[in-house]
């Protein structure tokens, strides 16, 4: 699948706007991300390889890679199987035909036990409209993610954007004490 979506935290300031390429057999994901960060903003271009715990931090411009060990679970855009179904409901209005449309929120925990999450997907489809994350580390509660997608589509145009490009073949591994998984891509820091 493809799309895009904003992404907003509770505990500050900061918003994301993404465009995604999601694989979930291959468990790979594509993250173009526009962020602000103070006021300023921040492009990056992120592939997540979770199969070989990897993350390329991609600059297409320079033509250059910073490659890192990726940690944490594959967090699927779909339900998983342990998840509660919490309601069905209308968005917008079941007034008319065309004018809602109806979703499933399901509730459930974060695999690697990382925090829950809260995710509204369409009945037909299980396309994903939101998901809330509550993040959590050693124990403390850190606030939520709020996830909301859009210009959704199904399949991928263009599967070259799941692979590393050309230069980065030659990439080392980054020797980091940062722990690096899929939330901390949107945590900023100067």
């Amino acid at each position: 699948m493809t799309g895009e979506a904003m992404v907003n935290f509770t505990y500050n300031d900061n918003w994301v706007k993404m465009r995604y390429v999601y694989d979930a057999v291959g468990q790979r994901m594509r993250i173009f991300k526009n962020a602000t960060l103070e006021d300023e903003i921040i492009n990056t271009d992120s592939l997540l390889l979770f199969k070989e715990e990897v993350v390329y931090n991609i600059n297409d411009q320079n033509r250059t890679c910073t490659k890192l060990p990726l940690k944490g679970d594959f967090n699927t855009l779909g339900v998983p199987k342990d998840a509660s179904l919490l309601s069905q409901v209308v968005l917008g209005s079941s007034s008319g035909p065309g004018e809602g449309l109806m979703v499933n929120t399901w509730l459930g925990n974060l695999r690697d036990g990382g925090g829950d999450f809260i995710s509204a997907v369409t009945a037909v489809g299980c396309i994903p409209v939101s998901l809330i994350y509550k993040l959590k580390a050693d124990e403390q509660v850190l606030g939520w993610m709020v996830q909301s997608f859009f210009n959704n589509v199904i399949g991928i145009p263009d599967p070259s954007l799941l692979s590393p490009p050309s230069f980065c073949k030659d990439a080392k591994m980054m020797n980091t004490k940062e722990q690096v998984d899929f939330f901390s891509l949107f945590l900023h820091k100067k």
